[in-house]
């Protein structure tokens, strides 16, 4: 059996494969610091795509890899990265996000 997993492209913490998202916002989700968010893309199927809007922020829980369904996000192995630690700041921004319909913030007001 081939592994679903995709290469580490090395100095991120979190990647994504898009061609197997499909927008369903589960990672953006279980994301407790706020790393994660959807955009709006025209080219999706359902007109959104994940994205990795602070990637400063991660802390390598890995709860977005091991929820998506489809294998289409990673994270870096503790050994490769350095992960933040989770900060009030990180845990309000996730809050605003799910507010948000999980939408990201740095794109407010583009629909």
């Amino acid at each position: 059996m081939a592994s679903a997993m995709i290469e580490y492209p090395g100095n991120v913490p979190v990647w994504v494969n898009r061609d197997n998202c499909k927008a369903c916002d589960i990672c953006v989700s279980v994301c407790p610091s706020g790393v994660l968010g959807m955009r709006y893309d025209s080219t999706s199927t359902l007109g959104a795509i994940i994205s990795v809007d602070h990637p400063e922020a991660c802390i390598g829980c890995n709860e977005c890899e091991l929820t998506c369904p489809d294998f289409a996000i990673y994270v870096a192995d503790k050994k490769e990265y350095k992960f933040a630690k989770l900060t009030d700041d990180a845990k309000a921004r996730q809050a605003a996000i799910v507010a948000n319909n999980y939408m990201s913030l740095d794109q407010q007001g583009v629909k």
